[in-house]
């Protein structure tokens, strides 16, 4: 996992890429870079370490450019060092570029390259991209913009794995070129400029309007425009979302990191799930699915599939689904579901969670049931993520944007989500069980109960305090006394998942 940003306007570049990988260095810690264009071409700064250290060297370098692109780096190929952090570039130091993904056939290219005469200094995948992008383009007339377009094209056809890339070409100064497949990447939409990022909050101070790549478009960015092309290089519109979460909520405000300011917005963030959708006095409400009891009478078993995080709040809805609905439920990881062939029929139904909406292992997961015609949910806290563009249903968490790598306020909105799905499913069905009512009731008061616990946050410290030094801990209880531990420790008068 890495992070990516760039900019293309009337400002200097340089303090807008470090200001965005700043923001995203959550996504890769151990060395950092950023190219722009200057008068006399492309500048290229970067360093082992984190951002702050790429910060002091870029002070000496002066760049003044108003096209740039950046990049943070979690090491996959090759050890950590300034020869193997981005941004890489070709042969030439003509055409510049950043990655984030895998290229999985990176040795079998860069075996081609050098046979065509090309020599490379890093041990990374990226460095293949750059010199592929140069072998092609030297192929065309080099008429214009659309030579160098499909001297991308050629190099994507030649790609396996996963990438978002950004580009930049001494022959095209006021540009930037990019494309994705299978790795995160938004458009910010400005005045007079535009944003590139692995994620929203990176930009989000700039602004609220996105647009959203699927999977092998490019798009070339300017200051006064965004050009859209498909595959097959032909020209398409697109439409920004307006994104409206605050700023805020992004930074860290008066907390000493992310995860504790995530901590304390659980109480917030799981209101503003649970929305209108819940109710102790009427059905559930979930406008974004229209399922009849015909069809979940029909449905032969469930998946819920994620990775990490995600996969183990699936695992809290197993229990509703099964008990209450009587459906055979089955949690996946999703990097092992898309390889083992999974027995899916149209009469499966699917649900994929993914906080970002861009887990690659999850959308790979979510296509393989679609092609064998399976109804798929997505779970996502992203509006218009690549996940819910493959789902044919969406249901969204309002967590706002979560930058910690431990997930916290994210996690529990999914749980709370998922239970109201599966409470959701059972009222379709007709189930008549008092539990239901209970659980409803129990949901409902979550919040207030997060707030209780997170006034008084002595006790935890205390227990963090003894068991920090632990490399082992067992949990060697049932269920049921683990839970009434629980509600004793913390002073809960009853605990939702233990009513049922």
């Amino acid at each position: 996992m890495c992070g990516i940003v760039g900019y293309v306007g009337r400002k200097n570049a340089e303090p807008i890429l470090i200001n965005g990988l700043l923001r995203l260095e959550y996504r890769g810690y151990d060395s950092a870079g950023i190219a722009t264009i200057e008068e006399d071409g492309i500048k290229v700064v970067k360093n082992k370490g984190r951002v702050a250290s790429l910060l002091e060297i870029t002070e000496k370098n002066n760049l003044k450019g108003t096209i740039g692109i950046g990049h943070t780096r979690w090491a996959t190929h090759g050890k950590p060092s300034a020869e193997n952090s981005h941004p890489h570039m070709d042969n030439k130091n003509t055409i510049a570029v950043v990655h984030n993904g895998i290229i999985e056939n990176y040795i079998e290219l860069r075996k081609f390259l050098e046979e065509n005469g090309y020599k490379f200094l890093s041990q990374t995948d990226t460095e293949v991209i750059p010199n592929l992008i140069n072998y092609f383009y030297e192929k065309t007339p080099k008429r214009g913009k659309e030579d160098f377009l499909n001297a991308m094209k050629e190099t994507v056809l030649k790609l396996k794995g996963s990438f978002a890339i950004e580009v930049l070409s001494k022959d095209f100064m006021d540009e930037m070129f990019v494309v994705r497949k299978d790795s995160p990447m938004v458009i910010g939409k400005g005045t007079d400029e535009n944003y590139i990022s692995s994620d929203i909050p990176a930009i989000l101070s700039f602004t609220k309007d996105f647009f959203l790549l699927n999977d092998l478009e490019f798009a070339i960015l300017s200051r006064n425009e965004v050009e859209f092309y498909d595959m097959n290089l032909n020209r398409f519109e697109k439409q920004a979302k307006n994104i409206a979460w605050d700023m805020s909520s992004a930074e860290k405000g008066n907390f000493e990191d992310f995860m504790l300011k995530e901590i304390f917005e659980q109480p917030k963030s799981i209101r503003e799930t649970i929305g209108a959708r819940l109710s102790a006095d009427s059905k559930c409400s979930l406008d974004e699915i229209n399922f009849t009891k015909e069809y979940l009478e029909s449905v032969d078993r469930v998946y819920i599939v994620a990775c990490g995080t995600a996969m183990h709040a699936g695992m809290t809805v197993k229990k509703i689904l099964e008990e209450f609905c009587k459906l055979q439920t089955e949690v996946d990881i999703a990097s092992e579901f898309r390889y083992r062939n999974p027995l899916i029929t149209k009469n499966t139904l699917c649900i994929y969670i993914s906080q970002s909406g861009e887990t690659a292992d999850t959308i790979a997961a979510l296509k393989i049931a679609r092609e064998k015609g399976a109804k798929t949910i997505a779970i996502s806290n992203v509006i218009g993520s690549s996940i819910t563009r493959e789902a044919d249903f969406s249901l969204y968490t309002h967590a706002g944007p979560e930058i910690a790598v431990a997930s916290t306020k994210a996690y529990t909105s999914q749980i709370i989500l998922l239970s109201i799905l599966g409470i959701y499913f059972a009222e379709i069905l007709g189930v008549q069980d008092e539990r239901l009512e209970i659980l409803k009731r129990e949901i409902l008061e979550v919040p207030t109960k997060i707030e209780e616990i997170l006034k008084n946050t002595e006790n935890i410290k205390s227990f963090a305090k003894r068991i920090s030094g632990e490399k082992d801990v067992f949990f060697i209880r049932t269920w049921y006394r683990l839970c009434s531990c629980i509600r004793r420790f913390f002073k809960i008068e009853r605990n939702f998942l233990y009513s049922f």
